[in-house]
Parts: structure tokens; sequence; C-alpha cells
């Protein structure tokens, strides 16, 4: 008999700035514990170091998650310039020490000009990208290091906030970049161009896809508004479940093919030839304003790609 999950069944998409010192997991359990929820995931990892735009999934809302791990980021971060570290941030041991007194501002900006547009990375050995089914940090925490394929990540922009000269010089960026993009080997990178190492000393996403820092909640708020009530208080965060999606087109079905639809069939529907070109992926409702999931343009029919079960809240 399979186990009845804990908790609400709910449906809807947080938009939480993930404390420092916490790993991403970690604020997902306890954003999860806040709402009650019988089931939750996040949409891209931030290391403890960092902080800020975690979206959190609730209930239907996970089965779209991969749109908001696949949009662009943007981060603000702060890179030491002098030092290189085993993990590319402040946690990890000092592996080597070198002056960057020498480092200047317009040196600076040119090294980021070439770490700007499409760009391959080698991900960190300290990441969650696994070989053989292990995550690479725990083979490096064991000392073993392993070869990584560089991965192709497109840097749109990267930008000088500010510059602190000195022998451990630091540099204040703003980065839009491609899912996929480290910034601790973006420091690491920058570090090497300059040629005296670098690494990342503070880090916060400040966006990811349409969604910025000013949208987000922390978990200290929604503690302090729960306190000792009901979960159901703290429902009003929860944008719809449609929301990792909002990007695509929608489509509005009648009642009588909104039940064929969900049922996972395709059907027939004039918006279909002035909604999008052949194998574009559209949002699906019915006439009740129901969100019914994503569905596929495909001769004239819309065919289901990924249905949505219920929707018991900010839906």
């Amino acid at each position: 008999m399979a186990r009845r999950r804990k908790g609400r069944a709910i449906d809807g998409v947080l938009l939480l700035d993930k404390p420092l010192g916490l790993s991403s997991n970690h604020a997902l359990q306890r954003a999860k514990r806040l709402f009650f929820a019988a089931k939750a995931g996040h949409t891209g990892s931030l290391d403890p170091l960092a902080t800020g735009v975690l979206p959190v999934c609730f209930g239907e809302a996970t089965k779209f998650s991969q749109f908001l791990l696949d949009a662009d980021k943007r981060y603000r971060a702060t890179f030491v310039l002098g030092e290189k570290t085993a993990t590319g941030d402040a946690e990890g041991e000092l592996l080597e020490a070198l002056s960057a007194a020498a480092v200047t501002e317009p040196a600076v900006l040119k090294a980021m000009q070439a770490l700007t547009g499409e760009i391959d990375q080698i991900p960190p050995m300290y990441s969650a990208l696994k070989q053989n089914g292990q995550p690479l940090y725990k083979l490096a925490r064991q000392g073993i290091e392993v070869e990584r394929e560089a991965r192709h990540v497109t840097i749109y922009e990267f930008d000088l906030l500010a510059f602190r000269a000195g022998e451990r010089a630091e540099v204040e960026v703003d980065v839009l970049c491609s899912k996929g993009t480290y910034i601790r080997s973006l420091a690491e990178d920058l570090g090497e161009a300059l040629g005296c190492g670098g690494h990342v000393s503070a880090l916060r996403r400040t966006a990811t896809g349409p969604f910025d820092e000013s949208q987000c909640v922390s978990i200290d708020e929604l503690n302090d508004e729960r306190g000792d009530g009901l979960a159901e208080l703290l429902d009003h965060h929860l944008l719809p479940t449609d929301t990792p999606v909002a990007s695509l087109a929608a489509i509005t079905l009648p009642e009588s093919s909104a039940y064929y639809f969900r049922l996972g069939n395709p059907v027939m529907d004039s918006q279909v030839y002035r909604t999008g070109q052949e194998g574009d992926m559209v949002r699906v409702f019915c006439e009740s304003g129901q969100f019914l999931g994503v569905g596929t343009l495909d001769e004239g029919r819309v065919a289901p790609k990924r249905l949505v079960a219920n929707t018991a809240t900010a839906s």
C-alpha cells in the first residue's frame, strides 16, 4: 500500500529569498514545513554561501519546475583577486596567495569583456554534478579529482560595479547568464586571466527568469507572519501553478474539448493556427479559467504534454 504524504495538497510557486548559511534543500524543507505542504521542490540550487531568489514549487507546480531551472539567472557577486581556494569560494581551503597589487581597473574590464558572450566553463569539483552516480563534491572531499567536460554557457552581461585595488583586490560584479553557469568558475577564470587567482567571497542571485529579489519573501518573514497560526495564513504568497511556464502563449479550450484534453487526448482547436508554430508549447486552460497543463501544437491540434492533476491552491 502506497504511503500517504503528510501535509496539505497545495499547488503554486513561492519566491523565497534564501538566507546565508543554509543549503537550498534546507531552505526548501523549512518553507515546506511552514506551509505544511505535502510536496515541494526548488528550481536551481544555491550554495550555502549564496543568498537570493530561490523559487519553490509546491504540488502540481513541481511538474513545471524544469522551465525555471532552464531560465536565465542574474547574480551580484564580490570576487577577491589574489587568492585561489579549493572550492572557488571563501569557504574553501586557501591553495595559493599571489599579490593583486598590480591589477588595475582597466585590466579588470578588459578581462571581463573577454569572458562575456558564449564561453566554455569547466564545472568545479565542488559541485552537485554527478559522475557515475556520485556527486562531484563527495569525490572532492575525498581528495579525488576527475576530468570534467567543458560546458557551453552564455554570459549575456558582465558589468563591473566597483573595484577596490590592493594586495587582495576586490571587484563587485553584476552577471546575467544562461542556466548552468558557475559564478565560482567565472571568478576563477577572471583571476587566472589577471594572473593572480580569484574566488567568490559573496554571492546573491537577484533574478531567475522574469522574477527578481523584490518579489521574494524570507523565511524569517514567513515565520513572523504565521506565528502560532495555521499554514493557510501564508497561502497568499503563492503564485499560480502555471507561473514557471508563464512565458508560453495560452490557449483556452471549451469545456467539451477540455474534457478530452484532461484524459490525455489531442484536441482540435482553431486557436492553434493563430497561437504559434508547429511544435510550439502552450499553456492550456479551460473556459472556467482552470489551468490544465502544457500542450504542443500539432497539425491544428493541441496535444497534452504535461497535465495538472488538481488545482487545490493558487491555480
